[in-house]
């Protein structure tokens, strides 16, 4: 060998490429698109690639850069490339899954033309030398891992991940739970594990002696590093000290986790022989760098604590506010699920916990039907969330009143009108809703339905999966300027039959607007793949169609997302009617046929007799009030007559001479069409319709006349008038409704007694 400064003058001078294999630092060259084109024996090494498949070829982030970092290996490339050199640390998993950091320093290699062509990088594993700037950065990167996370659990493994086994062998993260301090993080190098039952494991309570090291950082609030270790970082009996014997702990340190002046819990390093390393014990400087780790490490705590527990409150918020079950319904099987969005970004106010506007109900109704509704409010935060609430509560209300679809979306088209909030301009601004509100009937398995903007549903039949084709779409509610033409200022309402075992699967666009990392959302192509991936479970229960429905479109998403998935049942369900005058002789003639159908439906004796004596009155009612007298609306040269206030009298109910004031226009037009018609004789007859669920009857009966009835209270001497009355007290349920012709009147009532 020559002496230094001197030149080789003979044939046995070292090449560089010999230089490079036998140098103890990773060499790696890659071109200018990122790919490996050679590096030397210590690169291999250092990723784990020793005997393995050699990658040259392949993109400098499949040797191993976590996915944590690779966009910042991106940048390294895009800044070399540009003629600058660049120096960090990065987290890698070798191909043996162990972790590890980098130290990297880069720089662009230029042909002759001083183009740059590729680049050069030398790495090392970090922290192995203990260089203090290397600690720096140990420490800059673990700030960047906690500020990445706000999940609790994320947080903390974040940090192990980081410390191990760059700067310690073990990590212990212990936190107070109340009055007991919990084992969280439990993290060794060169993935050892303690035995069972002798250093704590995640979960179990910690209770360190009052000599003990760690109770000494609590106890004085400071960072305490001892190399006395007779007392171990866990358990402090003999078999935890003869394990901490095995694995030769050399060194550890304790910092106290503490954030807003209160003591959190306590971060426990330690060395010991599990990895090789030139530095066995801790200084002072290691208790500086640990105790500013354990600052960040606590602060990250609390804030994802502090976190957890407005999410926590917001989602408690926003599930209250939808219904967690449904009860049965006859002919219907139901599932349903509700996804809160990922926390909101808000530029310049951090990371914001929104809920959100999404909402579906099923409403029992009368006589066995079910209204189904699906919807979202325009927005995310905690207004759209009241709104959504409101607008619930109203539309159930609505909807037990047993409106039609199309009259409900009217009305709640000007609720949402009233719940506008200043816009900070002096107008007002006013939420749009979407809303699908349908109508079952699982007796004749027809859907009536109103769509205030939404999406249709998909249907899912005879093996095929489809939008369901919706005849009318209006706009959404809160969306219709006042002034506009009739026919664009109402919602409509059309009727579809489903077929036996259709299951219909509603859903808010929450469901297909999720875009994949990095991406955009694709709408279109995500119906798609929600298409196919139901179509495959077809056949399966509703339970397992709404799973499917969930996990068929992956990624991320900014809003929430509402679902409802409803089957109808293959088998018809039992239904018997028939019309009758409206004579006081069919009185008998209805009960004869409601007993014959009970009895064969298996009804208990004493509840059919019940429902019997129900089918009397509520049939009694229709001869005696609703069919001799039924109310006509007619229209006259004078205006537009009421019958009702004709049999009332002279002057009843109306303006001069008997004409309604409400009605002064000129129907002269009219009433030339109507002349020219033969008048339509009133209907004298109604329907009696029997109908059998799983657990319950129900009876209606329609009419002609459009008078609702209402209970009366009637006299100690009257004769009648309590055959409502005795209908509110014996049946389960009872109400009327209108109809196109006039009204029904119906009863629940249970097939077996309590």
């Amino acid at each position: 060998m020559k002496r230094w400064g001197e030149a080789f003058y003979d044939d046995s001078a070292i090449t560089g490429e010999t230089v490079v294999e036998q140098a103890q630092i990773a060499v790696i060259v890659a071109d200018r698109f990122s790919h490996l084109r050679y590096w030397n024996a210590y690169a291999r090494r250092l990723f784990g690639f020793t005997g393995r498949a050699d990658p040259i070829g392949a993109s400098l982030l499949d040797i191993g850069v976590h996915e944590s970092d690779r966009e910042r290996a991106s940048q390294l490339a895009r800044q070399v490339l540009r003629g600058q050199t660049w120096e960090g640390t990065f987290a890698v998993v070798r191909a043996d899954a162990a972790w590890m950091h980098v130290r990297a320093q880069a720089v662009p290699m230029c042909g002759e033309d001083g183009a740059v062509e590729g680049m050069a990088i030398f790495a090392y594993e970090a922290m192995r030398s203990g260089r203090v700037e290397e600690q720096y950065g140990l420490l800059e990167r673990i700030g960047a891992r906690l500020a990445g996370s706000l999940q609790f659990d994320g947080a903390l493994k974040a940090v192990a991940e980081t410390l191990v086994p760059q700067f310690a062998d073990h990590c212990f993260i212990d936190l107070y739970d109340h009055d007991r301090l919990v084992r969280r993080v439990s993290v060794h190098a060169e993935g050892w594990s303690p035995p069972p039952g002798t250093w704590p494991d995640v979960g179990q309570e910690v209770r360190y002696p009052e000599r003990h090291f760690a109770a000494r950082a609590m106890r004085r609030l400071e960072t305490v590093s001892t190399g006395d270790l007779r007392h171990p970082p866990g358990m402090v009996d003999e078999r935890s000290a003869r394990v901490a014997d095995q694995v030769g702990l050399a060194s550890a340190v304790a910092a106290p986790l503490r954030a807003r002046g209160e003591l959190l819990g306590v971060l426990t390093l330690a060395l010991s022989r599990l990895t090789p390393r030139d530095k066995t014990a801790y200084d002072g400087f290691d208790c500086d760098l640990a105790g500013a780790v354990a600052s960040r490490v606590a602060l990250a705590i609390d804030n994802a604590r502090l976190f957890e527990e407005e999410r926590s409150t917001a989602l408690a918020f926003q599930n209250s506010l939808l219904p967690t079950s449904f009860p049965p319904f006859d002919g219907l099987s139901i599932a349903h699920r509700y996804v809160p969005a990922k926390p909101l970004e808000a530029h310049g106010h951090g990371i914001q916990t929104q809920v959100g506007g999404d909402f579906y109900d099923v409403v029992p109704l009368s006589a066995g039907r079910v209204g189904i509704v699906v919807g979202d409010v325009e927005g995310r935060g905690p207004h759209a969330a009241a709104v959504m609430g409101q607008l619930r509560a109203a539309l159930r209300a609505f909807a037990q009143a047993d409106r039609e679809p199309a009259d409900i979306l009217r009305e709640l088209d000007e609720w949402v009108r009233r719940l506008g909030r200043p816009d900070g301009t002096g107008g007002l601004w006013v939420p749009s809703v979407s809303c699908l509100y349908m109508v079952y009937d699982a007796w004749s398995r027809q859907l009536s339905y109103a769509n205030a903007g939404h999406q249709p549903p998909l249907l899912i039949a005879d093996g095929e999966v489809c939008e369901l084709a919706l005849e009318v779409t209006d706009s959404l509610l809160g969306g219709k300027a006042r002034g506009v033409p009739y026919d664009e200022a109402v919602y409509h309402q059309a009727d579809v039959t489903l077929p036996p075992g259709a299951a219909l699967l509603l859903y808010t666009d929450g469901l297909v607007d999720r875009r994949p990392v990095g991406g955009e959302a694709d709408p279109r192509r995500a119906l798609e793949r929600l298409r196919e991936r139901v179509d495959r479970v077809a056949e399966r229960d509703v339970e397992r169609i709404a799973d499917a429905a969930l996990s068929s479109v992956p990624g991320e998403t900014d809003d929430d997302t509402a679902l409802l998935v409803v089957r109808t049942h293959p088998e018809e369900l039992a239904l018997r009617e028939e019309r009758y005058a409206a004579e006081a002789a069919t009185v008998a003639q209805a009960r004869h046929l409601a007993a014959s159908t009970f009895a064969e439906w298996g009804m208990d004796p004493g509840q059919a007799e019940l429902a019997c004596l129900l089918v009397s009155e509520i049939v009694t009612n229709v001869v005696i009030h609703a069919t001799p007298h039924p109310v006509r609306r007619e229209f006259t040269p004078e205006g537009v007559r009421d019958s009702a206030a004709e049999a009332a009298g002279p002057g009843a109910g109306a303006g001069v001479d008997g004409v309604a004031e409400d009605f002064s226009e000129d129907w002269s037009d009219l009433l030339e069409e109507l002349a020219e018609e033969e008048p339509d004789e009133p209907d004298s007859t109604f329907w009696l319709r029997l109908r059998r669920g799983a657990e319950s009857v129900w009876v209606e009966v329609f009419d002609n006349d459009l008078r609702l009835p209402r209970i009366r209270s009637a006299g100690a001497d009257d004769e009648g008038g309590r055959g409502l009355y005795l209908v509110d007290q014996l049946a389960a349920r009872w109400g009327s409704r209108p109809t196109p012709t006039g009204k029904a009147v119906w009863f629940e009532i249970p097939m077996k007694a309590e």
